[in-house]
């Protein structure tokens, strides 16, 4: 009998024991959500809204997913390089309309720490609302950027092009060159080079504002340059891409086709802060550097 009561026993150990295996090799891992689930908002891609080119990447195909590898807002803002406090010049004040605006000494350059909202012909608020001028700055096609008869928007007007060049800019300050954004770039990726125009892997990251972004596209804004995405309008009088994307102009114009002038670009999805060639009849904002 004590026989029986032994091999029962032992029966019984051993599928305990497998059930405990068994078990143990559950992860979990069926809870987790699936990353191509994460949300895509419907936002157009560089590649496929008319008038720009170069080197934008489509906001469809970079998009991480929410579970995917690009650092959350909270966990770059925790990080040691938030050591850098943002260097603040004096305001400035335009005199032709009293409007001020805040500086930022960003390596041996000084900037507006926010885009021009200067009102002329020529220019415009996303979806023409007063609001999104206080908050992002007015939209500039290329030839009202500069100060040049709207001709130069189709045309080659390199000759016209001062270094530095002021255009809409207030007195002291002027519309950035490639050269000016390249050295903004490096300063904040912390490289060295002499390619122009010149992409960062990083830089967005840091000039981007720590809010204001959608989709957790805000940045560290480490120096004070405060990059908000005012997206852009076309020459129709349709908006695009706020709370996404930002655009601004350069004063280099584009090789080939004369239609097309330089700008940078940021945007949601990644730290990248890009160069692009963009139709110069096209709105976009404006932020000037010291002269």
């Amino acid at each position: 009998m004590n026989g029986v009561k032994f091999t029962l026993f032992t029966a019984g150990f051993v599928l305990a024991l497998a059930f405990t295996f068994s078990c143990s090799g559950d992860d979990g891992g069926t809870d987790e959500p699936s990353s191509s689930s994460a949300e895509n908002p419907s936002v157009p891609s560089s590649s496929s809204i008319p008038g720009s080119s170069g080197t934008e990447p489509s906001s469809s195909s970079s998009t991480p997913s929410s579970s995917g590898t690009m650092p959350s807002s909270s966990s770059l803002l925790s990080s040691s390089s938030q050591a850098i406090v943002p260097v603040y010049g004096e305001p400035i004040t335009d005199a032709r309309d009293g409007k001020t605006y805040e500086t930022v000494v960003i390596g041996t350059q000084t900037w507006m720490a926010e885009n021009l909202n200067y009102a002329v012909e020529g220019s415009k608020c996303y979806s023409n609302s007063s609001a999104n001028c206080d908050k992002y700055g007015r939209l500039y096609n290329w030839s009202t950027a500069m100060v040049f008869e709207s001709s130069c928007n189709s045309n080659y007007c390199s000759s016209q092009i001062q270094s530095p060049h002021r255009g809409i800019c207030p007195s002291g300050w002027h519309i950035p060159s490639n050269a000016d954004w390249d050295k903004l770039y490096r300063f904040a990726d912390g490289t060295s080079g002499t390619s122009s125009p010149y992409d960062s892997p990083s830089a967005g990251r840091y000039l981007k504002s720590t809010s204001g972004w959608n989709s957790g596209g805000n940045g560290t804004d480490q120096y004070g340059f405060s990059a908000l995405p005012g997206g852009y309008g076309d020459s129709d009088g349709s908006f695009y891409n706020v709370g996404y994307n930002g655009y601004w102009w350069s004063a280099n114009e584009y090789e080939d086709p004369s239609s097309y002038a330089y700008g940078r670009y940021m945007g949601y999805f990644r730290d990248y802060a890009y160069w692009g060639n963009y139709i110069k009849s096209y709105l976009r904002s404006v932020r000037c550097v010291q002269d």
